[in-house]
This record gives C-alpha cells, structure tokens and sequence, in this order.
C-alpha cells in the first residue's frame, strides 16, 4: 500500500495540472457604465477545462456584503480557448456601492480560484 501511495504522490507531483485541474481563476475585468447605476462587464477566466466534466460553468459579480448582483452562466466547457472572456451587461448596482468582486466558478472546486476586486466607473 505505501509504494502505491509514494507512485501516486509522484504522479500528482509531476502532472500537477492535467491529472488535477485547479479553480477557476479570473484574470481580467473591464467594467464601464451603459447608463445610471447599470454596468456592462468583460470578464476573462483561466480554468483548465478537461470537457464536460470539469469546466469553468459561470462567473459572478457580488457586492462587498456579498450579494450576487450579476452571474454569466458559461453553457460550455472552454478546453482549447484558455483563457476566455466573456461579457455581461445590464448588472444594476446601487450608487452607494463603489466596487464590486468578481469571482469564477468551477463544476468540480465551485468557488475558490482568484478574485478581482473591481473600482466602478462613475
């Protein structure tokens, strides 16, 4: 049993990403204004998508009480187009709101991979 144990660990440790693909990870996010307190976001995500079964599936906009003010549902895994952007309008945001986060979503780790804490245009 330790010598499966030991090959196993050597695997993980040499094929970190293909075996165990991590969270998903936004990576860039530009917001802008479309009218009073309404915001359109361009989000790009990293996630070593493997196919349907281990995919970035959404990405959200919260506000600092955590609130989910917006979510781009992402209806497909992403396998060859790492990384991807995608984009999001009409999120409503409340004047007394100033900066919003943005995280990723995963079908495996659900939420986890890096953050953007995001300064909203006025």
């Amino acid at each position: 049993m330790t010598r499966l144990l030991v090959a196993a660990l050597a695997l993980i440790a040499v094929f970190p990403a293909t075996v165990f693909p991590g969270e998903a990870d936004v990576t860039g996010v530009e917001v802008r204004q479309t009218d009073s307190g309404i915001y359109h976001f361009d989000v790009t995500v990293r996630h070593d998508d493997t196919g349907w079964d281990h995919y970035a599936d959404k990405w959200d906009v919260v506000a600092p009480d955590g609130t989910v003010l917006g979510t781009r549902t992402l209806y497909h895994p992403h396998v060859g187009e790492q990384p991807f952007t995608r984009s999001l309008s009409g999120v409503a945001v409340a004047e007394t709101i100033v900066e919003v986060i943005v995280r990723a979503h995963d079908s495996v780790h659900a939420y986890g991979g890096k953050t953007a804490t995001v300064v909203l245009p006025r």
